[in-house]
């Protein structure tokens, strides 16, 4: 056969593309560890979601892990959320988180027991309850300690009525309400519930119950801590005491006080999960992580909202406070 200088030129230009794409793909092989995707799906924006959001990235950041992530926000939608785990589906993510109960439900609807990628949650209250147990699934929970909560204001207040408004439709929300009500009943004392369906019917229902009560507690119900501003405008008029378990959003309200996690110390645990997972642990045998550790709770007193309602704050309980609020001013302790 005959070659010609046309058809050797052209066999030396595809032997020399040949080689470029052998060394390219070479060099995509030893170009360093591979990078993970995250899906972070977050019910809403609120300062105690977006604080355990914050937390996880902070600490995978001290990890050496090489990670990207897709960022979704629900807005406080339960379809919107369903439509972000399917697209965290879509994009293949290597780990799906879900922020708040609704969330992390969604996704592990969409990333069942049989699937690969794990589903981590955080900031979720009862993962039993939810139904968040599978060997693809782990996360941290935020279980207050409701009870020693309740006590704590009925201590101070000598409240024998005390409100609450919860979201009948998030597990979340009906778990800590049924521990609110549970508590009430062993100290004595009545309780007043209050069911919303979504933020928007917040202030409605503490306006409903703010002349049968002494007092109202507010749990993290994500629904009814988003709206927390409206409540602590409700309580003020009425002269009533506003306890909620959210400190994270509680700072120019005037809420007495507010006793609960640190959020971002649960995104770093939320974190410290995702990191085991992503070298290799199996989510299951990691489960629900609760954090007990009371440097991880926040205690605040607003003693200018306790001298206006007639109540003073024992100073032993002062001194314990991580933060006061005197004289319009905020003081770390």
């Amino acid at each position: 056969m005959k070659i010609t200088r046309r058809s050797l030129l052209i066999s030396l230009v595809l032997c020399l593309l040949v080689s470029l794409n052998a060394f390219g793909a070479g060099q995509t092989e030893q170009s360093g560890p591979a990078t993970y995707k995250i899906g972070i799906s977050k019910l809403l924006a609120h300062p105690a979601l977006d604080a355990a959001e914050k937390g996880m990235m902070d600490y995978l950041a001290t990890t050496g892990l090489s990670v990207s992530y897709d960022l979704q926000n629900a807005n406080g939608d339960i379809s919107t959320a369903s439509s972000i785990a399917q697209k965290f589906k879509s994009d293949k993510v290597d780990v799906a988180v879900g922020i708040a109960t609704p969330s992390a439900q969604a996704l592990a609807q969409v990333f069942p027991a049989t699937s690969s990628t794990a589903v981590v949650f955080s900031a979720v209250t009862d993962a039993d309850e939810a139904g968040l147990v599978a060997k693809n699934i782990a996360g941290v929970s935020d279980k207050n300690p409701v009870e020693e909560q309740i006590k704590l204001l009925i201590d101070i207040t000598k409240a024998k009525r005390i409100g609450n408004i919860y979201a009948s439709g998030e597990a979340n929300g009906v778990v800590l309400m049924e521990m609110a009500k549970a508590a009430c009943a062993k100290f004595g004392v009545e309780f007043v519930p209050a069911a919303i369906s979504n933020s928007s019917e917040v202030k409605m229902a503490a306006q409903s119950i703010i002349d049968r009560v002494d007092a109202i507690y507010i749990a993290t119900d994500n629904a009814v801590i988003s709206a927390l501003a409206s409540i602590d405008d409700v309580t003020k008029k009425a002269g009533k005491v506003l306890f909620s378990a959210d400190p994270s959003g509680i700072e120019g309200l005037d809420a007495m006080i507010a006793w609960g996690f640190d959020y971002y110390s649960i995104g770093l645990e939320t974190g410290k999960v995702i990191e085991k997972i992503l070298k290799g642990t199996e989510a299951g045998t990691i489960g629900t992580v609760y954090i007990t550790d009371p440097t991880k709770f926040e205690l605040w007193f607003n003693l200018d909202t306790a001298k206006k309602l007639g109540y003073t704050i024992p100073q032993s309980l002062q001194d314990g406070a991580a933060v006061l609020i005197k004289d319009g001013k905020k003081i770390t302790q």
